[in-house]
């Protein structure tokens, strides 16, 4: 467009604001080194390539898929889980040489959609269970998979039987980036309206998609959506994912891997939660970070295949696995909350104040996210230390 097109259409009534596109991409993790040999948590009955991804048989890893019910409360708890669902369902920081669990409520993100706004989802990954679905595929003359692996890795730790934090939840693929992890923020807008229609469809009766029947909820079905997404600041994302948000939509967004303050970009928004990273320390995330910050979850090239890498796109599932975790608890009536009013209720559960080397003075707050799952062993009634930053 020309400088005296754009002029014009500046002038047109209709018109509030233009601004261009721009590029958008998955929020990278670091690249593996020499000196990450040893790091990757490989399962003992699997075997890792030399891409590094790691490979294990279609009935899970025995150390890190065992579950076992509590049957007076209801709760379950996994042994050996990746670290990051540990530190997640537990007030104090775990001392992860001989307390290394993950208690979560059995039926944690039932009959809730998360929607995966990435690079799409390995949906016939067994780690699903049949709960991972396809949405939509918004770049023009994509298909409809998984080609780079961010969006399966960010799915697995929302939803994965494994590797997930809100293990009943259905996942839905909502492509915006291609093969090559990037796009264009039209693209992102578009996704984010495709998610905000298919809620509002589905309130109304009218499924798009098909989620297995035992995952499936009736009445006033809960939505959430994770964006892992990097790119500059954007009043067009802003209203787009505010839109979303007005029509029930918990959103859940990566703050990036630059260590700027979180209020600079486009995701700082009022209802939704913003999220840093932090290490297996509880300090502030500064990427590369080594093992103090590598998340193994589900990949492509295989319907076993996992991998581990890092990043605030792997913190940021983590809170959108424990926001479909409580707006799945009808006894509780969160599931009857707004979006602000849950991010409120989050932020009151939160443990305050534990992450170490946070910048003064920047207005990121320090909470740390908490699953409120009943934890019977090796706890402490006072909060001192939890999850990922809200």
């Amino acid at each position: 467009m020309n400088h005296v097109d754009l002029k014009k259409v500046r002038e047109l009534k209709a018109i509030k604001y233009i601004e261009p596109d721009q590029v958008v991409h998955a929020t990278l993790p670091r690249k593996k080194s020499e000196n990450d040999v040893g790091r990757v948590r490989i399962p003992e009955d699997g075997h890792e390539t030399t891409d590094g991804r790691v490979h294990i048989p279609e009935e899970g890893n025995e150390n890190q898929g065992e579950h076992m019910t509590v049957p007076e409360d209801g709760s379950e708890v996994q042994a050996s889980p990746p670290w990051g669902l540990a530190r997640v369902s537990h007030e104090l920081k775990p001392d992860f040489t001989r307390v290394n669990d993950y208690w979560y409520n059995q039926n944690d993100g039932l009959g809730v959609d998360v929607y995966v706004v990435d690079t799409g989802i390995n949906i016939k990954h067994v780690e699903f269970q049949g709960r991972a679905v396809w949405g939509a595929t918004i770049p023009d003359g994509d298909k409809d998979e998984d080609g780079n692996g961010h969006g399966t890795h960010v799915a697995g730790t929302i939803s994965a039987k494994t590797f997930g934090v809100a293990k009943k939840a259905n996942t839905v693929a909502v492509k915006v980036l291609r093969s090559n992890g990037s796009g264009s923020m039209s693209d992102v807008l578009k996704g984010i309206e495709w998610v905000a229609k298919d809620h509002v469809q589905k309130n109304q009766g009218e499924d798009s998609i098909q989620a297995p029947a035992p995952y499936k909820r009736t009445g006033n079905k809960k939505s959430v959506a994770n964006m892992s997404l990097g790119g500059g600041k954007s009043d067009a994302l802003d209203r787009a994912v505010d839109g979303a948000v007005s029509v029930g939509v918990h959103f859940a967004v990566a703050a990036g891997n630059d260590n700027a303050d979180a209020c600079n970009i486009s995701s700082c928004l009022q209802k939704v939660c913003t999220v840093l990273a932090t290490t297996i320390n509880d300090d502030r995330a500064t990427f590369p970070t080594g093992a103090m910050f590598q998340i193994l979850s589900t990949w492509i090239g295989s319907n076993t295949a996992n991998n581990t890498i890092s990043g605030t796109s792997m913190a940021s599932p983590h809170v959108a696995g424990v926001i479909a975790a409580y707006v799945s608890r009808v006894d509780s009536g969160w599931d009857t909350l707004t979006p602000a009013q849950l991010k409120l209720k989050l932020i009151n559960v939160a443990v305050k104040n534990v992450i170490k080397g946070m910048p003064k003075g920047s207005g990121t707050k320090n909470f740390l996210v908490y699953n409120s799952a009943p934890v019977h062993e090796h706890e402490s009634v006072s909060k001192k230390g939890d999850g990922e930053s809200l």
